[in-house]
């Protein structure tokens, strides 16, 4: 079983750590940035205007329903009568095929990785994006994402017959099929040895699900969780069946979990049905450990032991000691360990990988949004100079429960000051009790972001404000907010009240609840609430969505 037992942790210092933190993290995402700064390229503005004239569930809301193998489910046949226009490019290649609440993205970005390290040409497609709708899109034995000129000229080259299409679905055709179509035909044209397609939406009825048994290599499942419920059927086992949608007769299938045993059992019925021989990273005889955290290079980094030994269904083995991970905390660990074990299945259908690519994959992996740490000169840029500040994309309550057991493992005494915007359709009050139980938050700023470039789905302060102050009283944890008499005294005393902690909340110590309707805003709240810790070091997470995190980065390119 992969855990992160506490009493094997060896944490460095909370001053080592934060005085290393910012030195040489600009190399560390030097190349990427570089590209995913580069939003709006003029060559791109035909086709960008084009699929955002299209519906975008990402943007609107998925309806009820719609991904569930049902008659309210996703019309798959469009998809496939779509693709059949192009040639069907998605059987030109062999894949993988990843699903799951969450990790889906992580997880695919460590497969691909690996099959790189390797020498493979790997193409990649996963969403949402950051900066720039290429990064859906890796290409290539280095991943980067597509290039302008690329994907523009693909558009030119398909408009008219896109044209036809969505005039004969009667305009139903989405965003998302538009853009999945152009992943596939760019992996087929460029001739990559295999894909790793991460499904946008449950599985089943996805856009992605149109991969046969004999194009699949493996099928994961990485998580099970209560997101995008009346999408999926209302419940976690109708969420679970969904996910269970993607596998295939007699491919493998590899389970990231740990998953509730009735969860479990749906997945595996379903796959002992289709003859698919199932890997689980969570068994027993698979084990991860933490070790300790450290800075590598400028770089934060966990120091980790990953041992896989599967005799069952396969039989697949590989034991790695002290692996450098960019990517941080015990769930990063139980993705880069389903990931291993994904890889180990493609050993044993014939695809070369060593042990020594497999170890380069994974350290080599880093992602936009996931426990990423801004530069000192970025913090200085959003006018938070001397800040320590983490963007981390967490948007359900398992995601926040991770969040928060990373930072009270890599900054055990460090205070915490949160800025929070969450999208309209998911679990606020489950959110804010994993962040508010922390036992260092001093404060949490609640704002807006656009999602997906939209407003539909954005959260007004005024209700994020109800879900967290419920959240509160659920827990039994005092918050002062703006609403209240005392807000502003408070906010000026901040400096002289002791760091809260779990003695505190017996001595009723509250933690500062603020609104703020923009991030620039709810920075300069933040600046001043870091301002009157004066010598005591905080740290200034960012989260509730991935959308807040590309407000961020949108901030500094400008």
């Amino acid at each position: 079983m992969l855990a992160v037992p506490t009493g094997n942790l060896t944490l460095l210092g909370n001053s080592n750590f934060l005085c290393h933190i910012n030195r040489g993290i600009k190399r560390q995402i030097g190349a990427i940035r570089t590209l995913c700064l580069k939003a709006g390229e003029p060559e791109m503005k035909n086709l960008l205007d084009y699929i955002d004239s299209l519906k975008n569930y990402e943007k609107s809301g998925v309806p009820k329903g719609a991904g569930t193998d049902s008659r309210d489910g996703f019309d798959l046949g469009r998809m496939r009568r779509l693709l059949e226009r192009f040639g069907n490019p998605h059987c030109k290649f062999k894949a993988v095929h990843i699903a799951g609440t969450k990790g889906k993205g992580s997880t695919a970005a460590f497969i691909s990785n690996i099959l790189r390290a390797e020498g493979y040409s790997v193409g990649c497609y996963t969403s949402p994006h950051i900066k720039t709708i290429r990064e859906r899109i890796l290409l290539g034995r280095f991943g980067d994402p597509v290039s302008p000129k690329l994907l523009s000229n693909l558009f030119d080259r398909i408009k008219q017959d896109l044209d036809q299409a969505i005039v004969e679905e009667n305009g139903c055709i989405s965003h998302f099929e538009v853009f999945t179509t152009m992943a596939f035909i760019l992996f087929a044209e460029e001739n990559v040895d295999i894909a790793v397609v991460e499904a946008g939406l449950g599985g089943a009825r996805d856009a992605t699900n149109v991969i046969s048994s004999s194009g699949l290599a493996t099928s994961v499942i990485t998580t099970v969780g209560e997101e995008h419920l009346a999408a999926l059927g209302g419940s976690l086992e109708t969420i679970a069946v969904a996910k269970a949608g993607i596998i295939k007769q007699n491919r493998p299938l590899v389970l990231g979990g740990p998953f509730l045993p009735h969860i479990e059992s749906i997945i595996r019925d379903k796959a002992a049905s289709m003859g698919s021989p199932v890997v689980s990273a969570s068994d027993s005889g698979n084990r991860g450990t933490i070790k300790k955290f450290s800075v590598l290079n400028g770089k934060p980094c966990q120091i980790c032991d990953i041992v896989i030994e599967v005799a069952k269904d396969l039989n697949l083995s590989c034991k790695l000691h002290d692996v450098k991970l960019q990517m941080l905390g015990s769930h990063q660990l139980q993705n880069a360990a389903t990931a291993t074990c994904v890889v180990l299945c493609l050993r044993n259908l014939g695809w070369r990988i060593s042990d020594e690519s497999i170890r380069l994959g994974l350290e080599s992996t880093y992602l936009l949004g996931r426990s990423q740490f801004l530069t000192s000169q970025e913090a200085e840029a959003l006018g938070l100079t001397g800040a320590t500040i983490l963007l981390d994309g967490a948007h359900t309550k398992e995601s926040a429960e991770a969040l928060m057991s990373t930072l009270q493992m890599a900054f055990p005494e460090a205070p915490f000051t949160f800025i929070v915007a969450m999208a309209s359709d998911k679990d606020h009050i489950g959110f804010a009790k994993y962040i508010l139980s922390g036992v260092q938050v001093e404060a949490v700023i609640l704002t807006e972001a656009a999602i997906a470039g939209g407003v539909t789905r954005i959260t007004p302060t005024s209700s994020l404000r109800q879900s967290w102050i419920q959240a509160s009283e659920e827990l039994g944890i005092g918050v002062v907010h703006d609403g209240m008499a005392e807000y502003n005294e408070r906010l000026k005393d901040h400096h002289r009240l002791p760091v809260r902690s779990e003695r505190n909340l017996v001595d009723g110590r509250k933690i500062i609840l603020a609104t703020e309707s923009s991030l620039k805003g709810s920075l300069r709240t933040a600046n001043k609430i870091l301002a009157s810790k004066g010598d005591q070091k905080g740290i200034i997470v960012i989260t509730g969505s991935l959308h807040i995190i590309s407000s961020v980065l949108t901030s500094l390119a400008g």
